[in-house]
């Protein structure tokens, strides 16, 4: 599995991809957080504290883990190369979870240069240092279940289609219902809208930015990446047979 994961992450920094990813996620946050003007503008709000950022970027990350994750077994298949992968001495999880941690490192190496944001709002507070870190440490964690969770979508999904851009927008559709949608359906149904809203990603993000790691979210985050990469080992199964 070592192989696998070594050899995606040198795919990505062998061409632009890993460079590209890391970038736009780091520039647009930026942009949004401290130069352009509106509601995610930290500077306006007032407060010391991240939760503009911890709201915008399951939205960037909506599009920027499917367009890391969709190549994974896409261009395998397009390429012709999906028979060797499969022949390899290592089973078809390990080869699965081998694409799957090399994708989720890549995200995370675009997430930890973030950390600074945390030195520079507690700069900001006053007074110096006035910042709730159980909610911004909480948060983190949080992002780092999301984005497994993205990134598991987004590998399943690439096993759809020998397209990556079909991948791209079935993995779009997939993590924006599973994280926006059922917020939204539980307007249209108030007597269960506790109930709805608690089956969407949107939910448990929130609850663990609070500060608060409850197992149920962690549970919720883990069986949602756990079937999401067991609907890829089915699918690379019947591929195989």
């Amino acid at each position: 599995m070592k192989s696998i994961v070594l050899r995606e992450i040198k795919s990505f920094f062998g061409s632009p991809i890993g460079y590209l990813v890391i970038a736009i996620f780091l520039i647009s946050n930026g942009l949004f957080l401290w130069v352009f003007q509106g509601e995610y503008n930290i500077l306006n709000t007032g407060f010391a504290d991240l939760t503009p950022f911890f709201t915008l970027a399951p939205w960037i990350l909506v599009f920027l883990i499917p367009a890391v994750t969709m190549r994974s077994f896409s261009d395998e298949k397009k390429q012709g190369t999906i028979e060797l992968l499969l022949t390899k001495p290592l089973s078809i999880w390990q080869i699965v979870n081998g694409k799957f941690i090399g994708s989720l490192l890549l995200i995370i190496m675009a997430i930890i240069p973030t950390f600074i944001y945390v030195k520079v709002i507690s700069s900001l507070g006053m007074p110096e240092g006035n910042i709730d870190m159980g909610s911004t440490i909480g948060s983190y964690f949080g992002l780092l279940f999301l984005i497994a969770a993205y990134s598991a979508i987004g590998i399943f999904t690439s096993t759809l289609s020998e397209n990556q851009i079909v991948a791209f927008i079935i993995a779009v559709f997939l993590c924006f219902f599973l994280y926006f949608g059922f917020e939204g359906l539980s307007t249209l149904v108030p007597g269960y809208m506790n109930l709805i809203s608690s089956l969407g990603m949107q939910n448990h993000f929130k609850s663990m930015s609070r500060g608060v790691i409850d197992t149920r979210d962690v549970i919720y985050f883990l069986s949602i990446t756990v079937l999401f990469l067991s609907f890829t080992v089915y699918q690379l199964k019947s591929f195989k047979s």
